[in-house]
């Protein structure tokens, strides 16, 4: 059994000042969001606040931090992954920014490789592209860590279900992956009119959306992917339905409008959790807590969800626990959640 699991947070520019001490000691891993692809090249002349790494460093030396790149919306991905010389010029900008940063390795977030629904350029070739931007990112990480004398790390967030097996070779990629992130949220509410867990550990009975942070890791080992190079997702933030239907307390019912970003953990602590009208309950099959007051649902994690997900990564002997963001939880329990359930497994 691994005793070394992953706690890996992403943190946008301007909260990487406001990190705290307590917090770093309880990251394993620490992603910077995020690089921007111009010109085929990795740039991050827009983040202002990288001089917070080094303190971060001096807070937690072991903590590994690595630049994501990309994310929802951000193009650039498709053009330079073409091209020979583009996926040179992607490469060595990676190892240049490693050269002149304090950053571990990459996190590459191309959202998603063959799909346009992010409103940037998609290819079918990006299916077979994305393994060939991989491998020269990988080896011109490896030749600037045999400059440096260490392990550049080069990681991906990874869709969670089918359609990301479809636009890549999974098979093939892998092994030029150190892990992968598999964003187990976000599984309803953007593109479903139908209530549903959006960040859930299993499937419950009567969901019609069969999707969970379970099922997404059953694809990944089935496709050849290592347990020890999976990292599930967990949610610092909620999705919210709204005109929903009285009936089985929100869970399942069709509404008018889709489940739009909803309330962050600070803001469901302090407004919505047992408050202003809405009930906290519990989905026993899906590992999953949600929000009703009689018209909004909300679908969202809390420290009980989270602790079986910890329990779910040391039963399936998988690398750890990402969360998507560190400055949507100021009051740090959910941090906490996830650093007690593993810290637990030391004693």
């Amino acid at each position: 059994m691994r005793r070394n699991w992953i706690t890996a947070g992403y943190a946008v520019d301007e909260w990487l000042s406001k990190i705290t001490k307590e917090a770093a000691l309880k990251l394993t891993h620490l992603n910077v969001a995020f690089g921007h692809v111009r010109e085929d090249g990795i740039s991050i002349d827009h983040l202002k606040h990288l001089d917070s790494l080094q303190v971060l460093k001096g807070y937690n030396p072991e903590l590994t931090i690595l630049l994501s790149v990309g994310g929802w919306g951000a193009g650039g991905f498709s053009e330079a992954a073409a091209t020979p010389a583009g996926r040179k010029r992607m490469a060595e900008t990676a190892a240049l920014i490693l050269r002149n940063h304090p950053f571990d390795g990459i996190d590459l977030d191309w959202e998603y490789p063959c799909y346009s629904e992010a409103g940037i350029v998609s290819s079918p070739d990006d299916k077979s592209n994305f393994t060939l931007l991989l491998k020269e990112i990988r080896e011109a990480l490896n030749l600037q860590g045999a400059a440096a004398g260490k392990h550049f790390l080069l990681t991906i967030a990874a869709g969670a279900d089918q359609y990301y097996f479809d636009g890549t070779e999974m098979d093939r990629i892998h092994p030029y992956l150190d892990f992968i992130q598999l964003m187990t949220y976000d599984m309803r509410g953007g593109f479903q009119t139908l209530t549903g867990h959006h960040t859930n550990l299993y499937t419950p009975t009567g969901d019609l959306f069969r999707i969970s942070a379970d099922a997404s890791v059953r694809l990944f080992r089935n496709a050849g992917v290592p347990a020890d190079k999976i990292v599930i997702g967990a949610a610092f933030y909620s999705r919210m339905w709204k005109n929903v239907p009285d009936n089985n307390n929100g869970l399942h019912q069709m509404t008018t409008g889709a489940g739009g970003y909803g309330p962050d953990f600070t803001r469901l602590t302090a407004d919505y959790i047992g408050k202003n009208g809405f009930t906290r309950h519990w989905d026993e099959e899906a590992k999953a807590p949600y929000l009703f007051d009689g018209e909004s649902f909300i679908s969202y994690e809390d420290e009980e969800s989270l602790r079986y997900k910890c329990d779910y990564v040391v039963e399936q002997g998988l690398a750890g626990i990402m969360f998507w963001e560190y400055g949507c939880d100021t009051t740090r329990r959910l941090l906490s959640a996830i650093y007690s359930g593993f810290e637990e497994r030391h004693l």
